[in-house]
C-alpha cells in the first residue's frame, strides 16, 4: 500500500488537510497559501488534491478560500468551532452558513 488510508487519503491529502484545520483553523484560506504551507504547486493542489477532497466532502472551495467541512473536523478529531456565533464570527462552511442565514422575506428574529 502506498500510504493511502481506509478512505483514500494519502500523505499528502491528510497533510493538507491538517495544515487547513491546524494552522488555519479550518479556513477560508488560499490555495497560494497552503501551497506554501505544504511545499507544493498551486496547479498540484487544484488538480490532484482538491478534487478529491471536495468529492468525498472534507473541503469546500468558497469565493474567500478552502474551507474544512465537518467531515474532515470529524475524520481528523478535532472540535467542530462553536455552533453559536456571534456577530464577527464565522460559520465553519458555506453549508453552515447558509442554515444560518435568513431566506428572503424571512425575518431573522423569532
Amino acid at each position: 500500500m502506498l500510504g493511502v488510508d481506509e478512505h483514500g487519503l494519502d500523505e499528502v491529502d491528510r497533510n493538507l488537510m491538517i495544515a487547513l484545520l491546524d494552522k488555519y483553523a479550518g479556513g477560508p484560506v488560499g490555495v497560494g497559501t497552503l501551497a506554501a504551507a505544504l511545499s507544493e504547486e498551486e496547479d498540484a493542489i487544484e488538480e490532484m488534491y482538491e478534487p478529491y477532497l471536495m468529492q468525498i466532502g472534507m473541503l469546500d472551495r468558497t469565493p474567500r478560500g478552502r474551507v474544512a467541512t465537518a467531515r474532515a473536523y470529524e475524520y481528523f478529531g478535532r472540535q467542530l468551532p462553536n455552533a453559536s456565533l456571534g456577530c464577527f464570527e464565522r460559520p465553519a462552511t458555506l453549508a453552515a452558513y447558509l442554515r444560518l442565514t435568513p431566506r428572503r422575506g424571512e425575518s431573522s428574529f423569532s
